[in-house]
């Protein structure tokens, strides 16, 4: 697949942003009801969950403290799994984790590879 080559800055760019902006929306919900209501009421770990999701999302989308805030997301994601879907089976596909389980390491990936192109820390080299 030699027609892809070369665009690999590309590529994990858009992975950076696209994770983020699905991450924020994950606190837009729990702090908006939008698009969607959030389900449940938000007890303590909830809001600092979406705390979490709205300021590192928004961070790994324009690409702004990238590390820190990709790390702190892959945490709070690797929580979030054990604590709402662990306990309800081994296997994320049968425990509904699946998604929270891809951020941590997605998250993970950013955390270790930094901003890349299109990001506030790549424009200020």
């Amino acid at each position: 697949m030699k027609f892809l080559d070369g665009y690999g800055a590309q590529a994990y760019a858009l992975l950076r942003i696209v994770a983020g902006l699905l991450f924020l929306a994950h606190g837009v919900q729990k702090f908006f009801n939008f698009p969607v209501a959030f389900p449940m009421p938000l007890n303590p770990m909830l809001y600092a969950a979406g705390a979490i999701e709205l300021v590192a999302g928004g961070l790994i989308v324009i690409g702004l403290f990238t590390r820190p805030a990709a790390f702190l997301a892959s945490g709070m994601s690797a929580v979030g799994y054990w604590v709402a879907h662990g306990s309800q089976g081994a296997f994320p596909i049968a425990n509904g984790g699946e998604t929270i389980a891809l951020y941590c390491f997605i998250f993970l990936f950013i955390a270790t590879h930094g901003a890349g192109i299109w990001s506030v820390e790549g424009a200020r080299k």
